[in-house]
């Protein structure tokens, strides 16, 4: 008698129903189960080389407006480039 006795297995199995139920199990059988596949997907997704007859010949045209001044994209967001300096707290008053 061990941890691998099969009556063990059937107690803990006994066990595990009684507190989670079956739905949940089976939706956790589930979700797991769609992960695996998901993840089998994409890694052999990744193995397959690029299909060079896919890929466009000429490179697709802006769809935002461009300002005839500038190189960017009209609608592009815009970034500002500062520096941090450190600010003092206040002294207290009531202290």
């Amino acid at each position: 008698m061990g941890i691998f006795d099969w009556k063990h297995w059937v107690v803990i199995l006994v066990v595990v129903v009684l507190v989670f139920g079956t739905k949940k199990l089976k939706n956790l059988g589930t979700d797991v189960g769609e992960s695996i596949k998901g993840f089998r997907k994409a890694m052999n997704d990744d193995e397959k080389p690029a299909d060079p007859a896919a890929t466009p010949a000429q490179p697709a045209q802006p769809s935002q407006p461009v300002h005839p001044q500038a190189t960017q994209p009209v609608n592009a967001p815009h970034t500002i480039d500062v520096q941090a300096q450190k600010v003092e707290e206040p002294a207290r008053k009531d202290s």
